[in-house]
């Protein structure tokens, strides 16, 4: 019959790690994986200036590697330099060495992470329900959702997290202790933040060992296995908590609730006037995140504790191992670091950071259990089993195939069977921006070649958006560009913020003495300038320049009154370059001009 066909393939524990049937659902993980990558890969590939957006703030720098005299005294690629976590440069490094270009690594480390992240998950899966095709489930569903945020697609440092904090579950609910260890230091390693998640996990389970007997051996090997790998933990907490940041100090809450960057409208936006939205909702401050519900798959997860409490009517259940008590631990643990980073504001970090990562990997793995555990009612009660709201054996039904009810029970559970795997499996055809890549593609390669072509000490002021663009695509520094705004440290961006407010201050001057002393006080070689750049209406679509929007208002109130800007009246005799709607003007010329023409 084949509804029992079915039940036997989807819903069926097999113990044995290696058996054909393992084997088989562990490849068919594997190659959805590969090909959601390859839909990644397409993109990354589609153009010669591309690049992913993130990667624009943490990979530029990395061109250091292969060309030692890029960026020198740069203040935002020295930032972003001294915050990247330890192992993440290292690796980057590496390739480097061998010449490997770190935006072409960056394009392929994507493929690998998701591959390692899709076995860790196959295989913690096999340890709470082992189900073979749970497992795919699981694994396919953390693909989905990791395809949906830009997350692994970065191959920035929370990309490295996934594949470690599952090597670190994975080795945790086996206790392989060296392993553990491991994981545990390379996560210290790629994302320090999720070592306090481990550290949590690993006292909350010494502290709730549910064994009430235990050998004399047994107990020690526990306790070796705790204290252990806690111990590595504690040290690498130790060692980002006692060294120095080059940048220090962390902004406080108090100094970013007087910020509008930390605004509804500012680039980091995170406080909000609604407490609702504030705690629960927010991209950077919430608590549910809707990023993690990305597959909407994922949603069944939470119906895994209610389905629990019908073993009767849902008797696989019965076959979940107690490691799934790791689920819970798991939950608590970073809830309780999302309440500690908001009480710590921001010295965790952003308090969603804790939730949002961990949350996905339980949805996923609780969301598989849930359409299995589903899957198994129905399947066995269109065969004639014992099933849901069913007491009898089902022998009548089962020795009468041709019986009606019987047929028509097949007919649904097959449908409904049908219906399941066809919606987890063609979930993402359905989704606009699947692969979601915030790949970010340079429209103007002229204006980066020209730029190339200038010294590598040679520094652009411009308030455009494309100047983000730069040090990625001409390997030239910038004085300030909105992709690097980045306000969490103050001893950085003190500096940035400043630099900003006296950009527009000079780009808007009426007095070409302050444009020149601006000039000399940052040692700006050139100026990028937008063609719409000293119109009132620029300064109001920017909404980047809104952060500073008491200079930016002032500036704007100027305009209106026909105030012109010094730099205006030197377009024509300093202009050394122009594209589509961008004028490039050297610096060096406005300093030698005497007094500036309207043109």
């Amino acid at each position: 019959m084949l509804t029992k066909h079915l039940q036997r393939l989807l819903a069926t524990p097999i113990p044995q790690r290696f058996s054909a049937q393992v084997v088989v659902w562990f490849a068919l993980s594997l190659t959805f994986a590969a090909i959601y990558s390859l839909f990644g890969l397409q993109e990354a590939f589609s153009h010669e200036y591309i690049v992913q957006d993130d990667a624009r703030q943490h990979v530029f720098w990395m061109q250091r590697f292969i060309d030692s005299e890029l960026f020198p005294d740069d203040l935002i690629a020295d930032y972003f330099q001294s915050v990247a976590p330890v192992g993440y440069k290292t690796v980057y490094r590496i390739a480097a060495t061998f010449g490997i270009n770190p935006f072409v690594f960056n394009k392929f480390l994507p493929p690998l992470l998701g591959a390692i992240a899709t076995g860790y998950c196959f295989g913690i899966c096999m340890q709470l329900l082992p189900v073979p095709a749970t497992a795919f489930m699981a694994s396919l569903l953390l693909n989905q959702s990791l395809w949906m945020k830009d997350d692994l697609i970065s191959a920035t440092p929370r990309a490295f997290l996934y594949p470690l904090f599952l090597a670190f579950l994975y080795y945790l609910l086996h206790q392989a202790i060296l392993p553990c260890i491991v994981a545990i230091a390379l996560l210290a390693l790629f994302y320090p933040q999720y070592i306090l998640i481990a550290a949590g996990l690993l006292i909350l389970r010494l502290l709730n060992r549910q064994d009430r007997h235990p050998r004399h051996s047994q107990r020690w090997h526990d306790y070796r296995f705790y204290l252990l790998n806690l111990g590595v933990a504690l040290l690498a907490i130790a060692f980002y908590g006692l060294t120095p940041s080059e940048f220090a100090p962390v902004i406080t809450a108090t100094q970013a609730k007087t910020l509008p960057e930390f605004g509804e409208t500012g680039r980091s936006y995170f406080f909000h006037d609604n407490p609702w939205y504030f705690f629960f909702l927010g991209s950077r401050s919430g608590l549910l995140n809707v990023g993690f519900v990305r597959p909407g798959t994922l949603a069944l997860g939470v119906l895994l504790p209610i389905l629990i409490r019908f073993p009767a009517q849902f008797p696989l259940i019965r076959q979940i191992y107690p490691a799934i008590r790791l689920l819970p631990q798991l939950l608590l643990v970073s809830v309780g670091l999302f309440l500690a980073a908001h009480a710590l504001l921001f010295k965790l970090h952003l308090p969603s950071r804790y939730t949002e990562h961990s949350i996905r990997i339980l949805l996923a793995l609780t969301a598989a259990m849930v359409l299995t555990i589903i899957l198994d009612a129905i399947l066995k009660r269109g065969s004639g089993e014992w099933g849901v709201g069913n007491r009898e054996t089902g022998n009548n039904e089962r020795a009468n195939s041709s019986c009606t009810p019987l047929h028509r029970r097949q007919f649904l559970a097959l449908s409904s069977t049908g219906l399941i795997v066809t919606t987890l499996i063609l979930y993402p055809v359905f989704v606009e921006d699947f692969p979601l890549t915030k790949y970010k593609v340079g429209h103007f390669p002229s204006l980066y070649q020209f730029f190339e072509e200038q010294p590598k000490d040679s520094l652009i002021a411009s308030t455009a958006e494309e100047a983000n663009n730069l040090p990625t695509f001409s390997r030239r520094s910038i004085l300030v560009g909105r992709e690097y705004a980045i306000p969490y440290h103050w001893g950085y961006y003190r500096q940035f913020r400043q630099r900003a407010i006296e950009l527009i201050q000079a780009q808007y001057s009426p007095d070409l003495a302050q444009v020149k002393q601006f000039i000399q006080h940052y040692g700006i070689d050139f100026w990028l300038l937008e063609q719409d750049v000293f119109t009132p209406e620029y300064l109001a679509n920017h909404d980047w320049l809104q952060d500073y929007q008491f200079v930016t208002e002032e500036a704007r109130a100027k305009l209106e009154q026909a105030f012109t800007p010094a730099l205006a009246g030197v377009v024509v005799e300093c202009s050394v370059f122009q594209v589509e709607g961008f004028l490039v003007l050297e610096a060096a010329c406005i300093l030698n001009t005497t007094s500036p023409r309207n043109r």
